[in-house]
């Protein structure tokens, strides 16, 4: 489901529903409509970064704000803000290529956090990154869990991972069991 949600597969579905804020996201809307929601109500965090190679840092986060509309100034303003959240402000006019793997993760992370998403969807979101850096990211997650009421699915093969989570789910073949639940 994680593809469908991203808008690449949702015409490959045929059975089911996925149900945001009440609304089946499958059946009820276009695509322009759908990429409305993703753009504003839901973070991406993907395993392999996806940032555009011609933008800084600063620019690939503040790209979706731009996208919905808000003025360059203040964009840019919420991409230096959250990109002090990730410890990354000294890299803001730096291009991708020149970054290490660490580094374009958390500048991933922190273009899937700026629109200040409702749902954050995050594939092996500190898989490139030392484990104290994991650990401020998840800290960061949980965080904004708790002050703005962000959910979170973090898709991880890292126990350490999941044990910052509060449900853990493990996905056998088809099946998904409730490992634990705090």
């Amino acid at each position: 489901y994680f593809k469908a949600i991203t808008g690449s597969t949702f015409d490959a579905l045929c059975e089911g529903k996925i149900l945001f804020e009440g609304d089946d996201l499958l059946f009820y809307r276009s695509k322009k409509e759908l990429a409305k929601i993703r753009n504003r109500k839901i973070g991406f965090i993907f395993q392999f970064y996806h940032l555009l190679p011609e933008f800084t840092a600063l620019e690939n986060i503040a790209f979706p704000l731009l996208i919905r509309g808000v003025d360059r100034k203040e964009a840019e303003r919420k991409a230096h803000e959250i990109l002090k959240e990730v410890s990354l402000e000294e890299k803001a006019h730096i291009r991708p290529a020149l970054l290490s793997g660490g580094e374009q993760q958390r500048v991933a992370i922190a273009r899937a956090l700026v629109n200040e998403p409702k749902l954050l969807l995050a594939d092996e979101p500190t898989g490139n990154m030392d484990w104290k850096t994991g650990q401020m990211i998840l800290a960061l997650i949980q965080k904004l869990h708790k002050k703005k009421g962000l959910s979170s699915v973090i898709v991880t093969h890292n126990e350490k991972v999941a044990q910052f989570c509060n449900n853990v789910y493990l996905m056998e073949g088809r099946e998904l069991k409730l490992l634990s639940r705090r």
